[in-house]
């Protein structure tokens, strides 16, 4: 890679709002290194390879060894990550009985888990240099109780918290912290999550490009939070604020029941 470039590393990049934040790093300026679970993170660094450069790591971050993995190869030969954007997450719909905790475990691992861990060996570099920029992929889930997702609504709030306190602590440390709040998004979301049957999985979806667009303009302006990314993801984000928990938790509710249509 190019030292004299700079360097962003990018989670769950193979596809959907993790890509196009990687081609948003990459349209201004950055090499890549970015990550997925799945084979199709090579397609995704091929077609990122325009003249940036590129490192592709398949790796599951669900696990230690995976989050370790990734980060050593990202930071191999001395190479500093000015950049990172922790994307990576899963979901699961369904009511708490139903749902697998194997489902539930997942979750937790890759939305809770692989963050802090991933965002503490980052951190600790940046930190030590006194520079660098951390986009946390939240959800405007994170913004409301979640019947039929209910751990998923949780492990995106925590990410929100976590976020907003790395922020406030870092704020002496030459560190910019953002957290991303999407709305519904046309990625593979929906159907990982079993989820295309439901009136949010057949209902509008914004572009990935405007969310990542937003998300990273956010982080470059200094911003603490960004909704994205339709004018009617950012009113539901205001509406958020000053509904009471359980309108909220009904509405989600709804949003989130299976539907007579297929799917």
């Amino acid at each position: 890679m190019t030292e004299s470039r700079q360097l962003a590393l990018v989670t769950g990049a193979s596809s959907g709002i993790g890509l196009e934040i990687a081609r948003q790093f990459q349209s201004r300026g950055f090499d890549l290194v970015i990550a997925a679970e799945d084979a199709g993170i090579r397609a995704a660094a091929e077609s990122l390879n325009d003249g940036t450069e590129v490192r592709a790591v398949q790796a599951d971050l669900r696990t230690a060894a995976g989050v370790e993995r990734l980060y050593a190869t990202a930071t191999e030969g001395g190479r500093q990550l000015d950049a990172a954007a922790l994307n990576a997450g899963v979901g699961r719909g369904g009511t708490f009985l139903e749902t697998d905790l194997s489902d539930e475990f997942d979750i937790i691992d890759l939305n809770v888990r692989s963050t802090v861990q991933l965002a503490k060996l980052v951190v600790r570099d940046m930190a030590a240099r006194g520079t660098g920029k951390l986009l946390f992929t939240s959800s405007i889930a994170a913004t409301m109780p979640g019947p039929r997702q209910a751990v998923y609504n949780a492990s995106k709030s925590f990410v929100l918290s976590f976020a907003e306190a790395l922020r406030d602590e870092l704020r002496g440390n030459g560190i910019t912290v953002t957290a991303l709040l999407p709305g519904p998004t046309d990625t593979d979301f929906f159907r990982r999550a079993k989820m295309l049957g439901t009136r949010i999985g057949q209902g509008p979806k914004d572009d990935p490009a405007d969310v990542a667009r937003q998300g990273v303009a956010a982080l470059f302006d200094g911003e603490r939070r960004v909704v994205a990314a339709s004018l009617a993801v950012k009113a539901a984000g205001l509406l958020n604020h000053l509904l009471p928990e359980p309108i909220k938790a009904r509405m989600n509710r709804i949003m989130s029941m299976p539907t007579n249509r297929a799917g």
